[in-house]
């Protein structure tokens, strides 16, 4: 849900004086940890433009309703959609909408969510709409993590961070890690899935038989998606803060390899319970 009062409000200010002195930029990149202000603001900057109250923008007016339900013609929105990446096959349309004039305002505006899960050949494909584009175009990127955007691509952006907000540190790890905001709303109350991560960690650096039972205690908890996912967060963390700490380095850095290879497993749609019976089997050897 896009909320035009959450946005970030030295950004914006920036925006509407570009707006003002009609300076926009063809082409941002929003740095937010969480992203919800990044794309309230990427919003908030295509009702700017095409708000037709005096107090611009209103949230209100025909227009700006029109954007915020994702139903104006000028407006397209590019995100994960349930997937672990952004493909090509989704840049592609935007590529032809380039050749377009707006159909009803003077610009037309491309968002794309979670930036960072671009493909190669997506990013690749990207730059072709990030060089002075020939039609009226602002495209914006949104992502929670500069460094994987491809630096061709950031090269071709005007940056602003906004990594100055205080941020929920853990949300945004889990951001990171590749869960969706709707995903870590889901997940509700994780105490028990964390407690018996931490158990099946420390049995597993102590090459535990028990450790096999606790998949299945575990498997039985995260029946859906996103707690699977919080799953393997966990053992990832305590992983890296073991080896951080110096205990146990060869066994934490064995560990951190395989879930690494979990990580791929996941995304192969090979079940959690197999993966984690994996993990448990090849770090026994």
């Amino acid at each position: 849900m896009i909320d035009l009062k959450n946005i970030g409000q030295k950004q914006a200010d920036l925006l509407r004086d570009a707006y003002l002195n009609k300076k926009v930029a063809h082409s941002y990149l929003f740095v937010d940890p969480m992203q919800k202000k990044g794309i309230n603001t990427a919003y908030w900057l295509a009702c700017l433009f095409n708000c037709l109250g005096e107090d611009k923008p209103d949230g209100t007016c025909n227009n700006c309703q029109r954007i915020l339900d994702g139903n104006h013609p000028d407006v397209f929105l590019v995100k994960l959609e349930g997937k672990q990446t952004l493909s090509i096959d989704q840049i592609r349309p935007l590529k032809e909408e380039l050749a377009k004039s707006p159909v009803e305002g003077n610009r037309r505006f491309f968002i794309i969510e979670n930036a960072e899960k671009l493909t190669l050949a997506a990013s690749n494909a990207l730059l072709n709409l990030l060089e002075e584009p020939v039609a009226p175009v602002v495209t914006i990127l949104i992502t929670n993590n500069e460094n994987q955007i491809l630096p061709t691509v950031k090269s071709r952006t005007q940056i602003l961070n906004f990594s100055d907000e205080k941020v929920d540190s853990k949300r945004a790890q889990l951001l990171e890690y590749g869960l969706t905001d709707e995903e870590i709303d889901d997940l509700g109350d994780t105490s028990k899935l964390e407690e018996e991560s931490k158990y099946l960690f420390q049995e597993l650096l102590e090459r535990n038989d028990l450790a096999l039972v606790r998949v299945n205690q575990i498997s039985g908890l995260a029946t859906k998606p996103a707690s699977q996912k919080f799953v393997f967060y966990q053992l990832k963390t305590l992983a890296m803060k073991s080896l951080e700490a110096g205990q146990k380095l060869r066994e934490s850095a064995s560990l951190l390899e395989l879930l690494m290879t979990c990580d791929k497993m996941r995304v192969s749609n090979v079940s959690f319970h197999n993966t984690l019976d994996y993990l448990v089997l090849s770090f026994e050897r």
